[in-house]
C-alpha cells in the first residue's frame, strides 16, 4: 500500500470508528467534547452516513484510486472553514472545531504523501 493510500486507509478506519460511535453510543462522544446529549435520531442518520464515507474511504485505499486522494485533500482541508464558520455564527459550540482539525490533519498528512510519489 502506497503512503497516500495508507493516509486515506487510517482515516478510513477513523470514519469507521466515529460512525459506528455515533450510531449506537452518540451521547458518550457527544458527552466528550461538551455537546448536550440527543434524543432525536439525526446524530445516527449522520452516523450512518460516516459509516457509509468509511466504505468508501478504505475501499479508494485499497484500490490506489489516486485521483480520490487528492479530491480528499481539498474536502477535508475545508471542512475546518465550515465548521469554524458554524462556530463564528453560534450554530455550534467551539469543541466543532475539533473535528476539523482531524480531518485538516489528515488532508495535510495526504497531500504530503501524495507530493512525494508524484
Amino acid at each position: 500500500m502506497s503512503q497516500p493510500a495508507r493516509s486515506v486507509f487510517v482515516f478510513g478506519l477513523y470514519l469507521l470508528g466515529l460512525g459506528l460511535i455515533l450510531v449506537i453510543a452518540p451521547n458518550l462522544l457527544l458527552g466528550l467534547f461538551g455537546f448536550p446529549a440527543v434524543t432525536e435520531v439525526w446524530v445516527r442518520v449522520v452516523g450512518v452516513l460516516t459509516l457509509f464515507l468509511s466504505f468508501y474511504y478504505l475501499q479508494a485505499a485499497r484500490a490506489e484510486l489516486t485521483d480520490f486522494f487528492r479530491w480528499t485533500v481539498y474536502t477535508r482541508s475545508s471542512l475546518i472553514l465550515f465548521f469554524a464558520a458554524f462556530v463564528l455564527l453560534g450554530y455550534a459550540q467551539a469543541a466543532l472545531i475539533q473535528f476539523g482539525v482531524i480531518d485538516l490533519l489528515g488532508a495535510i498528512w495526504t497531500g504530503l504523501a501524495l507530493r512525494r510519489t508524484t
